[in-house]
């Protein structure tokens, strides 16, 4: 049996027909003969990026990449086309951003709705389950151990490297901060899913799950983002953020950290146990 093209898959989805494609990351560029441009993906993966996009979309918040078709393991979105960061753009996207986190979700953990208890970071599986009790401890479980375990396993941790994560777990209920309702997350918000267009920003590639806020922004923060001050300033004016959420950016770095580790090796060790120990000095 032949297997289908992402161009054709596309046709079929769309009632279209595809007269061009190019590869995109671990996606493919389709343009169609109505002139529009469309991006296609296909795998398990695309069931909660479709399910997220959805559920991101219906916050109120930032733009979010307009889902076409999901079917049959496929995944069509619109394609954004990109231009250069602009100040007042980052401004709308703080204020944007508050008002997504504010949308909410039912619990910890929760997925989008429709959306799999088996979801995905990037390449990495992860866990999207409500979780009964707080952030701090569905945190320590759903969002840092599963990794420890799996760079352990890989031999990418030494037995040492584990003990400072797990310290910590530990001590994630001193380190966690004020309690914050469930916040309606991206979960992969980092500066390749956030595309400058147009005096807008459109969010793509979602891990989306109901979270802490300052998970968001905290990514934000990993790998650098054009204007992030200007991003920042606006958050805090729309959604004051609680005192001390500066120091607690290295803990929420590691769920992040941690799946670079898993995904890409020891590469990301040292950042991520001194993202850990940073955590543990803030205490």
């Amino acid at each position: 049996m032949t297997r289908e093209r992402p161009e054709d898959a596309a046709a079929r989805l769309l009632g279209a027909r595809a007269t061009g494609s190019a590869p995109l990351g671990g996606a493919t560029r389709v343009e169609l003969d109505d002139g529009g441009t469309v991006v296609v993906k296909q795998g398990a993966p695309t069931v909660a990026e479709a399910a997220g996009l959805r559920w991101l979309a219906d916050a109120g918040g930032p733009d979010v990449a307009r889902v076409l078709a999901a079917r049959d393991g496929w995944l069509v979105v619109e394609h954004v086309p990109t231009g250069p960061p602009e100040p007042a753009a980052a401004e709308r996207f703080g204020v944007a951003l508050a008002r997504m986190h504010a949308a909410g979700a039912p619990g910890f953990g929760a997925p989008p709705p429709g959306g799999p208890a088996g979801a995905w970071i990037g390449a990495a599986p992860m866990r999207a389950v409500a979780a009964e009790g707080g952030w701090a401890s569905w945190y320590a479980a759903d969002r840092i151990r599963p990794y420890v375990r799996a760079a352990r396993d890989a031999g990418t941790f030494t037995a040492s490297d584990v003990a400072v994560v797990d310290e910590v777990c530990a001590r994630i209920a001193d380190l966690a901060g004020p309690d914050e309702p469930p916040a309606r997350l991206h979960g992969d918000l980092w500066s390749g899913n956030v595309l400058w267009s147009a005096g807008r920003v459109v969010l793509i590639d979602p891990a989306a799950h109901g979270g802490h806020r300052e998970t968001d922004l905290a990514m934000l923060d990993l790998f650098g983002l054009p204007h992030l001050d200007r991003v920042r300033a606006a958050y805090a004016e729309a959604a004051p953020l609680a005192d001390g959420h500066a120091a607690r950016v290295p803990l929420h770095q590691l769920f992040p950290l941690l799946v670079h580790v898993v995904l890409f090796g020891g590469g990301y060790a040292g950042q991520t146990l001194a993202a850990a120990r940073a955590a543990l000095r803030a205490a």
